[in-house]
């Protein structure tokens, strides 16, 4: 019954709560995870004529035998107990667990609302405790290192520093980005709109010099080549850029750049966030540009700017 369950819990929360596939993977990779500790604990072995070792959240479900065996009300908090410390055996980081946690708890109440349960094995559990790690972002001296990387003298370099401008312009998510159409680009009043977590959709405004380096861009005779799809930014192949492709093209311009690291196109968004906090943007303006749901999620950047901190040192300092 838990494969089952999860299936029908990846189908809700893709379909009901309109999560990004990004989202969905994530909580598939998490039930994953538990499936095999599951699988451990009831001494539940695989076939070869049973269902594939992972949940694939892009198939339908297959009714097996396997499944009949890892039944839901034989789940308990010590079980639950027993995969949370597994996971810190295998070394694995406290935010992987909090998030596995927090997948298992949105599933077992999904399934005491579905009535496959009567209790929920993650209640009262605490949750692992997090270190708040700053995010990372760059100077203008390396914004400018970053963005002369891709050779603009391709299309695809000429795409690539176009994708690097309109992340600095306004702070996009890789997920927005790649879902772009162009029917979604205003040149004239210069915004875009973009389709946020949970298919929320916002208008934000981009700078004249974005604007212009995506019109050169769409009107980049390899790319007209590929004018029947609707999308802004293509591969190779004529077909819809994806957030790994983003993530992969970025991984080695931050190698030529000599900033790989830590560093990652979000870095891009928290970069330009801390840029608009330095220059006195008010911080509801830039949670609404970067459709953040919290202000709190927001005021982190306040705590990264040295540049701020070093204001707010020389105001509060005593002077002679």
């Amino acid at each position: 019954m838990y494969i089952e369950a999860c299936y029908r819990f990846l189908e809700h929360f893709r379909v009901v709560k309109n999560a990004s596939d990004h989202s969905v993977r994530g909580y598939a990779t998490d039930l994953n995870s538990f499936k095999e500790y599951l699988e451990s604990q009831l001494h539940v072995g695989a076939k070869k004529d049973d269902l594939p070792e992972k949940i694939d959240y892009h198939q339908p479900y297959r009714k097996s035998e396997r499944d009949n065996l890892l039944k839901l009300e034989l789940i308990d908090r010590r079980m639950i107990r027993g995969f949370l410390a597994r996971l810190n055996m295998d070394e694995k980081s406290k935010r992987t667990s909090a998030r596995r946690l927090s997948t298992l708890r949105s599933f077992f109440k999904y399934s005491i609302l579905q009535k496959w349960i009567t209790i929920n094995p993650t209640e009262d559990l605490e949750h692992p405790k997090l270190e708040k790690k700053l995010p990372v972002s760059l100077n203008y001296d390396q914004v400018t290192h970053l963005f002369n990387q891709p050779d603009t003298e391709t299309w695809l370099g000429f795409r690539d520093r176009t994708i690097m401008e309109l992340f600095y312009s306004s702070g996009l998510r890789v997920s927005e980005l790649v879902s772009l159409n162009i029917e979604d680009f205003d040149q004239g009043s210069l915004t875009i709109k973009l389709k946020g977590k949970g298919k929320k959709e916002r208008i934000v405004p981009i700078t004249k010099n974005a604007a212009d380096w995506i019109h050169k861009y769409l009107a980049y005779p390899d790319r007209q080549f590929f004018d029947n799809n609707s999308a802004v930014f293509l591969n190779k192949n004529g077909t819809r850029l994806t957030t790994r492709s983003v993530d992969r093209k970025f991984d080695l311009y931050l190698r030529s750049s000599g900033l790989a690291g830590k560093i990652t196109p979000h870095t891009i968004r928290h970069t330009i966030a801390t840029h608009w906090l330095e220059n006195g943007m008010d911080l509801k303006i830039i949670q609404a540009l970067l459709g953040h749901s919290s202000l709190t999620t927001t005021t982190i950047y306040t705590q990264v700017s040295t540049k701020l901190k070093r204001k707010v040192y020389d105001e509060a300092h005593p002077r002679a």
